[in-house]
């Protein structure tokens, strides 16, 4: 795949404009200007470390946390653009033990989005295809632009992912204020299911303010204050999933399970930005409407099959230093309901990054606490390159 993309790029530069710098891929433009397409790769090499109270042992494990190739452009007009992005290392596939491994008979796991998006009029955009839902802000924040070295417990436990169908997008200014609404109507099983709809289909919406304003470069999908904001930014915004008769233990995410439940999910979350200083906010809350989450138990009573269901919370801030070192803080939590039997779960984080190029060139560490019901107390380190051309 690899050799198969390098030799189209670099064919159709000896015929076409090439414009690139560092982190923007490798970019270019037919003569008649009938489309264009940007190549790029990225990948994170991560180190990861934990110990648990109580015990002499420190567990660790040295990895290639994602490898993606991505393609975008536009085709025939400019109205017309498309993003493909394929992720090539286990984690991101779901193989190798760190990650879903349920559902590689019923998917192609390479592939992670393949969209295209079409202006529709100046506000309003129709997107068709694989990518992720407007849900949670942190899940919708490109892994590559994260203000730690990977998300919260709150988007490991309760999230909304990449699903297929079609999405519309409006975008309208009212004086200062940007406003922005979303819908979407998907599959609801996630990533590229090869096999047919198990339940119904996954319905969300998602309502954004910008009161003071759009955040420079896309801001407020950005981890950190990269952009060092001259002036106060804001969005709030707000999310609402159904999920109809949903087949995976987390919605779009996690192990078919063999009952069917609708799921419900709220998410409320928001992000401000000004010289340097960032705080994210995040809170979620999933459950099944009519009945229980647990699907079965075993013999001795404890839960065999259930859905992820519950509340969490995640606030993070940071501030980022004129050498670009950031210092940043989060706290996250998970209660989650208490039928499922899934331990309750706090976790304490202060990172450290160093960029170099933005995010395109950087490192990152953190340090974690976590406390989980039933467990003993443990400490995580991890540290974390990431390379973006």
């Amino acid at each position: 795949m690899l050799s198969i993309s390098l030799f189209f790029v670099f064919n159709a530069q000896a015929q076409s404009i090439n414009r690139t710098k560092f982190g923007k891929g490798i970019q270019v433009v037919a003569e008649d200007s009938s489309f264009s397409f940007k190549f790029g790769i990225r990948f994170q090499t991560l180190y990861q470390g934990v110990h648990t109270k109580g015990t002499k042992g420190w567990d660790d494990r040295f990895l290639i946390r994602r490898a993606r190739l991505k393609f975008d452009g536009y085709a025939f007009t400019p109205r017309l653009v498309y993003k493909i992005e394929l992720g090539l290392s286990n984690s991101d596939i779901g193989a190798g033990g760190g990650g879903d491994i349920s559902q590689t008979n019923n998917a192609d796991n390479i592939i992670l989005d393949a969209v295209a998006k079409y202006q529709l009029t100046p506000t309003l955009s129709l997107w068709v295809g694989q990518t992720k839902l407007p849900g949670n802000r942190e899940r919708v924040i490109s892994s590559q632009k994260l203000q730690f070295v990977d998300r919260s417990l709150l988007n490991s436990r309760i999230n909304l992912d990449r699903d297929a169908g079609f999405q519309l997008r409006n975008e309208h200014q009212v004086g200062t204020v940007l406003l922005r609404e979303m819908a979407s109507i998907s599959m609801g099983e996630g990533r590229d299911i090869t096999v047919n709809n198990a339940g119904g289909y996954d319905y969300t919406g998602r309502i954004e303010i910008l009161p003071l304003g759009e955040f420079q470069g896309d801001g407020d999908y950005v981890g950190g204050d990269i952009a060092r904001e001259e002036t106060p930014k804001l969005a709030l915004a707000a999310s609402y999933d159904f999920n109809d008769n949903a087949s995976r233990s987390r919605g779009q995410l996690g192990s078919f399970l063999s009952e069917q439940r609708d799921l419900s999910t709220w998410f409320v979350d928001a992000m401000f930005k000004y010289k340097g200083f960032s705080a994210m906010g995040e809170y979620a809350d999933r459950k099944v409407p009519n009945g229980t989450p647990v699907i079965s138990y075993q013999l001795d009573g404890t839960v065999d099959e259930t859905f992820v269901t519950g509340k969490a919370l995640n606030l993070q801030a940071g501030y980022l230093l004129a050498s670009n070192w950031e210092m940043a803080g989060r706290y996250t939590t998970f209660d989650p309901t208490a039928v499922t039997g899934i331990g309750e779960q706090e976790q304490y984080t202060a990172g450290l990054s160093k960029y170099i190029v933005d995010h395109s060139l950087k490192v990152q560490s953190d340090v974690t606490l976590i406390k989980e019901q039933g467990r003993n107390d443990r400490v995580q380190f991890r540290m974390q390159m990431e390379i973006a051309l």
